[in-house]
């Protein structure tokens, strides 16, 4: 790595770490670009250079989140920990992350129904929940366990899409609920179906 390019991944991290530090004491909605600018110690035009707006600082921090979560999932497998069970505890997490960071975590979900294509495609790209929840699967599709007529990336983009959805209806509509209940009740209607088995049959034939 080059002066240059060291520089300016300091800065940029200068940068978060300052952002981050008011989001926590003042709130995100409360907390402005020049705000994070003053205390980074940068102008707001430096500032927009590495976040091109105050939301991408938390599809960083989102990343990160992933990340974490993504060596636990690897590690529960490689344990040898049964993939269902893996699954379950991933949402668990997922649950305990959300409740801790409610603050942070509901403007970055937001992201993903960005009006802006661009930003939603960027909230996208930077959360693959989607892609961790495929790792998990993929042993269970080898068993047969689960469907074999489904993608991967399919079943694992709607499973995320459950969290998602469910963190943002719990935040905007029953945050007295528990919110770990609701997303293991979700996960759990998700894998079993809401027909009974005997309806299953009947709507394949």
């Amino acid at each position: 790595m080059s002066v240059r390019e060291y520089q300016k991944r300091r800065r940029r991290d200068r940068i978060f770490q300052a952002a981050m530090k008011l989001f926590r004491e003042r709130g995100f909605q409360e907390t402005t670009a020049t705000d994070i600018a003053k205390a980074a110690h940068v102008s707001r035009g430096t500032f927009f250079n590495y976040f091109p707006y105050k939301e991408a600082v938390l599809l960083e921090y989102g990343a990160q989140l992933l990340e974490y979560a993504k060596a636990e999932v690897r590690r529960y497998l490689a344990q040898g920990m049964d993939p269902l069970e893996v699954l379950y505890r991933l949402f668990s997490e997922l649950a305990q992350y959300t409740k801790e960071e409610k603050g942070l975590l509901l403007p970055l979900l937001y992201e993903l129904l960005n009006p802006d294509p661009v930003r939603a495609r960027a909230a996208f790209e930077a959360l693959p929940l989607g892609d961790l929840i495929a790792e998990v699967l993929r042993p269970l599709q080898e068993k047969g366990i689960v469907r074999r007529d489904l993608s991967l990336e399919r079943m694992g983009r709607t499973l995320a899409d459950l969290y998602f959805l469910a963190a943002l209806r719990w935040a905007a509509y029953t945050p007295h609920r528990d919110l770990s209940v609701e997303l293991e009740r979700s996960l759990r209607l998700a894998l079993e179906g809401i027909l009974t088995r005997q309806d299953v049959s009947a709507a394949k034939a």
